[in-house]
């Protein structure tokens, strides 16, 4: 039987109309507000406002079917049919509403502090990060401290060593601190370590990655690491294809809601690129850091527990 789907022009623009808030609420994704848009919880870097959609991260953006297609790794024919209400025939608020594209921003470092005496202090005291391992990094001229707010800064470089990622962390210990990627970023080259080995473990966010060495620190330096600096699979595809000895994949994202989710679309990714060796592990709290700081006696954030979790209880391990 083909499966070939036919859509009138009149479908796939009122599919490619539906409101987005009205359409992911429904899904339960969780938006956050930010300014005349809304934030997805589960990727920060993409923002909606009607029907359109914009990744900062990546500097692209669409309309509604480029994003359910992007969002759940569906086909076209897929996306247009759940936007279009699926066998439930859910009628999805439309928006008229046209949104410019965002421009381009060149790229660029934020220039660095003269010394690191508060990124040490902040991730050594306040995060317990080991600091060999801050050291290691800041050695690498892949962690320093900005001058002007004195932001940690991660950095993501290509294959030739050139910074072309740059994912900032507050130090203010006071409240909720600042984080998110420098403009102009390519999400392909975010922070990461590569080694000699077969594996790479994968992280939502750069002090994710500096815990796991830190609560496991046997013979790190010999595999790869990559900070996702989000959920979106750029970063570990591009460590894929250029490090052709990896063979083993070991997904560390956070033990929470987006994280689930998250690690179930980037396990039927890495099986499209045939990648079979995929393990997902998982931090005993909400995160990595959550366990470290829980083994420095700090009350740590607790772990989100799923239906989709337990339906992959098999292939899971706690740490």
């Amino acid at each position: 039987m083909s499966g070939y789907v036919h859509f009138t022009e009149g479908e796939k623009q009122r599919a490619n109309s539906v409101d987005l808030v009205d359409f992911l609420q429904r899904q339960g994704e969780k938006l956050l507000p930010s300014g005349r848009d809304k934030r997805l919880a589960s990727d920060h870097s993409i923002t909606i406002r009607g029907n359109q959609w914009f990744d900062h991260a990546s500097e692209e953006g669409s309309h509604a079917i480029d994003l359910v297609r992007r969002l759940y790794h569906l086909s076209f024919p897929k996306a247009v049919t759940l936007l279009l209400g699926g066998e439930q025939k859910i009628e999805y608020r439309q928006s008229g509403g046209n949104r410019e594209p965002e421009p381009k921003k060149p790229f660029s470092l934020p220039p660095p502090n003269p010394n690191m005496r508060r990124v040490f202090a902040y991730l050594i005291k306040q995060r317990f990060i080991d600091r060999n391992v801050v050291a290691c990094f800041a050695k690498a001229k892949l962690l320093y401290e900005d001058k002007e707010y004195h932001n940690a800064v991660f950095v993501g470089v290509d294959g030739n060593g050139i910074p072309r990622h740059a994912h900032k962390r507050g130090t203010y210990t006071g409240g909720k601190s600042y984080k998110g990627n420098v403009e102009g970023c390519d999400p392909r080259f975010s922070f990461h370590y590569t080694g000699t080995g077969d594996s790479i473990y994968v992280f939502e966010a750069p002090i994710d990655l500096l815990s796991f060495l830190t609560l496991y620190p046997q013979d790190w330096k010999r595999q790869s690491y990559v900070s996702l600096c989000g959920v979106a699979e750029h970063a570990l595809l591009e460590q894929l294809q250029e490090n052709l000895n990896i063979r083993r994949v070991f997904l560390c994202l956070d033990h929470d809601e987006a994280g689930i989710k998250a690690t179930e679309r980037l396990e039927e990714i890495l099986q499209e690129h045939r990648y079979s060796d995929v393990s997902v592990l998982q931090s005993q709290y909400k995160d990595w850091n959550e366990d470290l700081k829980a083994r420095h006696g700090v009350n740590p954030l607790p772990a989100e527990e799923l239906e989709a979790e337990k339906q992959h209880c098999g292939m899971k391990m706690t740490m």
